[in-house]
């Protein structure tokens, strides 16, 4: 079951990585750049619960709970742009199915990006 469209109710744009370039010290040495590739609607909620209350460090509240429709754009290398702000998915976290039609990720929040 698919999640219903107002429950998506944040818009998200995705970035995934430009092509590697090579640069005087090796591959990437001048840094990594993104590239959007596309937004979507999707539901963004805080990470809750026992262990986010238990863990209580400060990275946790950099953390939010993401839910979209299945697309082939975002992977778990990608980036997400929500509010001003970019974060990084948390790969262990990163679940698709494409029969279900969801996709379903924590996302920490980055500081000094550039």
């Amino acid at each position: 079951m698919a999640y219903s469209s107002g429950f998506r109710n944040k818009l998200v744009t995705i970035l995934n990585r430009k092509e590697q370039t090579v640069g005087k010290y090796g591959i990437d040495s001048a840094g990594v750049e993104w590239e959007p590739v596309g937004t979507v609607w999707a539901n963004v909620s805080w990470a809750k619960g026992n262990r986010a209350m238990n863990n209580g460090s400060l990275d946790v509240y950099g953390v939010e709970n993401v839910r979209m429709l299945w697309n082939d754009k975002v992977t778990m290398r990608s980036r997400i742009q929500y509010g001003g702000k970019t974060y990084q998915i948390l790969p262990e976290t990163f679940h698709d199915d494409y029969q279900k039609n969801e996709i379903e990720f924590k996302m920490q929040i980055i500081i000094n990006d550039k």
